[in-house]
């Protein structure tokens, strides 16, 4: 049940959100056309919980291999230990990177409930929609850290099980 969970997590989140997001962006399309009266707070939301779909939805690319990148350094290796090594210094350098944004982004998270800012309509603590940087990333680190594993295994056995 937990591995499912695990194995999904981002999906879930994202399938139900964007759902979510569809249904009240489309409620506050028939308040101000059908009864001209708006809400004040369903776009925010709209606009926070966009911010943590494109944080867990990088995560999940990570864990579907679907990232874009420019493969033209890949292209030239010729040898398929030799592009995992590349794939592998590519995820070392890119969780590198999502350790930097976590350590940041949770600095900045923090900053922002000390200072107690708040959403202009909603009036939640602006915190939760920066929240989704470090979490996006943290989850993303984890992702990257499995990959590594798979490619590290993957020289494994083409070594004869030494590395």
């Amino acid at each position: 049940m937990l591995k499912k969970l695990w194995d999904n997590l981002e999906e879930y989140i994202l399938v139900y959100s964007m759902m979510f997001s569809v249904a009240l962006v489309f409620v506050q399309v028939i308040m101000r056309y059908v009864f001209s009266n708006s809400l004040s707070w369903s776009e925010e939301l709209a606009r926070y919980l966009f911010l943590w779909q494109i944080w867990l939805g990088a995560s999940y690319a990570v864990k579907e291999h679907r990232h874009l990148r420019i493969e033209i350094i890949q292209d030239l290796i010729k040898t398929r230990k030799g592009k995992i090594c590349f794939e592998l210094f590519v995820m070392v350098l890119w969780l590198g990177f999502s350790l930097f944004m976590v350590y940041e982004g949770s600095t900045l998270t923090k900053i922002l409930f000390m200072r107690g800012q708040v959403s202009p309509a909603m009036r939640i603590p602006m915190a939760y929609a920066y929240a989704s940087v470090p979490v996006g990333c943290a989850l993303m680190s984890v992702r990257l850290c499995v990959e590594i594993v798979k490619s590290i295994r993957c020289i494994t056995c083409e070594n004869g099980g030494n590395v």
